[in-house]
C-alpha cells in the first residue's frame, strides 16, 4: 500500500485498478501515511496558508428536486426567501471591511433571478469592490448566460458533478441530465472561469467503484476548485432516514484528491464541521486550504438548510470570522485575505 501512496505522491495518477485496490483495502495505519502526503504536497505548493472566502447565500427557492437537499422544490416545509441586491450589497460591504477579497454567491436554481439580475449583481460588486473575486454556485445555465455573468466580471464558477456515475446521478436528481451537468462544467472551462467540480461522500447507494470514476473525472476535467463534502440527510426529504455520510471517509477522499490534483483549490466544508466538532481542522490536515464563512444575515441563515444540523447559523460575520481564523491558528495554519486565486491562474 505504501507502495501505491508514494506512486501518488511522486506522479499524481493511479489507474482505476490501483486506485480501487487502495481506497478498497486502505488501513488506518496507510490512511496516516496518505494524509501525510497530502499534506506534504499542499505545504510545497500553497505553504501554510487557507484562503477565506465570504459566502452569500441569497436565495433558497430552487426549481431542481434533488432528493437530498432540504430546499428541493417539492419542500413544502421549506421558509423561503430572496434577498434583494441591496441586502447582497450590504452583506458583501461587510466582508469588505472584514477583510474579505473573495464573495461566493450561492443560491438554489432560482428564475426570479434572471440573466440581467445576476449581470447587475456582479457587475455591483465589481464595480464597488474593485480588486475582489466574484464565485458563483447558482446551477445549470446555459453557454449564453455563462458567458453573460464572466463578461459581467465573474471569476470563478462552483458547480459539483455531484457524481461521476449517471446511475446514481438519475436517482439522486429527477428529471436531470447527467450529460448536461458534465456539458455544463466544459462550457465553464472554454469560457474562461475559475471552475469548481465536486462530489457528495456518502450517499446511499454510492460505491467504492463511484469514487474512482469521480478521481479519475477530476483529474480529466483538472479544476481549479473541487469542493466535497459528507453526504448529511435532511428531515424533509426522501433520504431523511438513510445514513450520514462519515469524517473517515470524507478526509480519505479530500487527501486522494490534494493527490492526484497538487495544485487545486480545496475547501474544508461546513458539512465537515457538522458532523465533527474538529471535522474542518481535520481537513484541513489532510490537504483542504480554503473555508468559506458566511456573511448571509443571520436572519435567513436557518432558511438556507440543504441538510440536517448545519453550523454557523448565528453568529454574525465579524464574530464567525474570529471564530473560523482562530480555529484555522489553532490547527498550525494561517489565514490569507487575498483573492486567493489557483496558483496556476497566478500565472497567467
Amino acid at each position: 500500500m505504501k507502495k501505491l501512496i508514494d506512486k501518488l505522491y511522486k506522479e499524481n495518477y493511479l489507474d482505476k485498478t490501483e486506485l480501487f485496490y487502495l481506497i478498497n483495502n486502505i488501513n488506518e495505519k496507510d490512511k496516516e501515511y496518505l494524509i501525510q502526503r497530502a499534506h506534504e504536497t499542499r505545504m510545497k505548493v500553497y505553504g501554510s496558508t487557507v484562503f477565506m472566502r465570504g459566502l452569500v447565500e441569497f436565495t433558497n427557492y430552487c426549481k431542481r428536486n434533488c432528493v437530498y437537499c432540504g430546499i428541493r422544490s417539492s419542500n413544502k416545509n421549506s421558509d423561503r426567501y430572496r434577498l434583494s441586491l441591496e441586502d447582497i450589497m450590504s452583506a458583501c460591504e461587510e466582508g469588505n471591511r472584514l477583510g474579505y477579497k473573495t464573495f461566493v454567491l450561492q443560491g438554489g436554481e432560482d428564475d426570479y433571478y434572471t440573466d440581467e439580475k445576476i449581470v447587475d449583481i456582479v457587475s455591483e460588486i465589481k464595480d464597488r469592490f474593485k480588486t475582489s473575486a466574484v464565485t458563483l454556485s447558482i446551477g445549470e445555465k446555459s453557454y449564453e448566460s455563462y458567458r453573460k455573468y464572466y463578461e459581467a466580471g465573474a471569476d470563478r464558477y462552483l458547480l459539483r458533478h455531484e457524481t461521476a456515475s449517471k446511475e446514481l446521478y438519475e436517482k439522486l436528481h429527477p428529471n436531470s441530465s447527467f450529460e448536461n451537468r458534465r456539458e455544463c462544467l466544459w462550457n465553464l472551462k472554454k469560457i474562461g472561469y475559475q471552475v469548481g467540480a465536486g462530489f457528495m461522500v456518502g450517499l446511499p447507494g454510492q460505491t467504492k467503484e463511484d469514487y474512482v470514476k469521480d478521481m479519475h473525472f477530476l483529474k480529466e476535467l483538472n479544476p481549479e476548485m473541487v469542493g466535497i463534502g459528507p453526504f448529511i440527510s435532511h428531515k424533509d426529504t426522501p433520504l431523511r432516514n438513510e445514513k450520514n455520510g462519515t469524517l473517515e471517509e470524507t478526509i480519505l477522499m479530500l487527501a486522494l484528491i490534494r493527490l492526484f490534483l497538487p495544485e487545486v483549490l480545496l475547501p474544508a466544508t461546513t458539512a465537515l464541521g457538522t458532523i465533527d466538532p474538529v471535522g474542518r481542522e481535520k481537513g484541513l490536515k489532510a490537504g483542504a486550504n480554503v473555508v468559506m464563512p458566511n456573511l448571509s444575515p443571520t436572519s435567513v441563515r436557518e432558511k438556507y438548510s440543504l441538510y440536517n444540523g448545519k453550523i454557523c447559523t448565528g453568529d454574525e460575520a465579524a464574530e464567525c470570522r474570529r471564530c473560523i481564523e482562530g480555529r484555522i491558528n489553532r490547527a498550525g495554519f494561517c489565514v490569507d485575505m487575498s483573492r486567493g486565486d489557483n496558483i496556476n491562474w497566478r500565472r497567467k
